[in-house]
């Protein structure tokens, strides 16, 4: 079986790993330079494909249209797109002979489109997943080939429970695999009408609204806590990046539970939110100017 992959992050070094013990001929991996303005934390896609003598390419948006005749030379079996953040070209996608497919990190139909993990955290989400899906025009629309779950736990980060979704989608690789290898694509409908689409976030948006519940000041922590850009609130003319806060008690009897916002009682520091509730800010510091 040959296939053509575009990859980045540990969800796409973890899930080319996988490939290539499964025997699979990668003819060549597309991926990204890496941002110089961004905290890169995960894994490289472009070192392991050094290390494996993969051949790797790193076009920008524009530039992907042009491989077509490469990708048309090559004829893979499928086309496998892993944590990629370009959208890929239809005169790509058809470039597979059997089809192309893509791994999204969360439990499709739920959490389509842009930074799924971080938005499950800050809808108060349960539980998460992987999902190989049939690639199509429309992100995240195509028939699902493999799903698995993972839970959240009410203090997991982001990065915690990435972690968790990182080995869910190796394991949705290893269960289709054998089928795939046979040329057999199993689809489940993707029925779009039970989820809803989301957008990237920016750091912008991690700013704290001491007006919303402490569970929803909680959940925004999780979701954008370090190496994410964080959560962050001004206090006396500072802006402080909140990294960790924990709702569980108990806290001092001397709080002003009906003025929202930042009182430290004792060494400790609290926020006050808009349902009169508490969240202690376990971590915090000054952010970068």
């Amino acid at each position: 079986m040959h296939a053509v992959v575009f990859a980045y992050h540990d969800v796409g070094v973890n899930c080319l790993k996988a490939l290539l013990s499964a025997g699979v001929q990668v003819d060549l991996v597309v991926t990204h330079e890496d941002d110089p303005h961004e905290n890169v934390w995960f894994g490289s896609v472009a070192k392991l494909c050094a290390d494996q003598n993969i051949p790797c390419i790193t076009p920008n948006a524009n530039e992907l249209v042009k491989l077509v005749p490469k990708l048309q030379a090559l004829a893979p079996d499928y086309i496998f797109s892993f944590y990629y953040r370009h959208m890929i070209p239809a005169q790509i996608l058809v470039c597979a002979k059997i089809t192309a497919l893509n791994m999204h990190g969360s439990l499709l139909p739920k959490y389509r489109g842009r930074a799924p993990v971080n938005w499950a955290i800050l809808h108060g989400e349960l539980e998460t997943g992987a999902t190989l899906h049939v690639m199509e025009i429309k992100p995240d629309a195509g028939d699902i080939v493999g799903q698995a779950a993972v839970s959240i736990g009410p203090d997991e980060t982001a990065t915690e429970v990435f972690g968790k979704v990182s080995g869910a989608a190796v394991t949705v690789i290893k269960q289709v695999l054998p089928e795939l290898i046979q040329g057999r694509v199993p689809r489940t409908p993707n029925e779009l009408q039970k989820g809803s689409y989301f957008g990237g976030r920016k750091p912008a948006d991690g700013k704290i609204h001491w007006r919303q519940t402490a569970q929803q000041v909680h959940n925004l922590v999780r979701a954008v806590a370090p190496p994410y850009p964080g959560a962050f609130t001004d206090h006396q003319g500072i802006t402080m990046m909140v990294a960790r806060t924990s709702l569980k008690g108990p806290f001092p009897t001397s709080l002003n539970l009906e003025a929202t916002g930042i009182q430290v009682v004792d060494n400790r520091v609290f926020g006050i939110c808009g349902d009169h509730q508490v969240v202690e800010i376990l971590e915090w510091f000054p952010a970068k100017q």
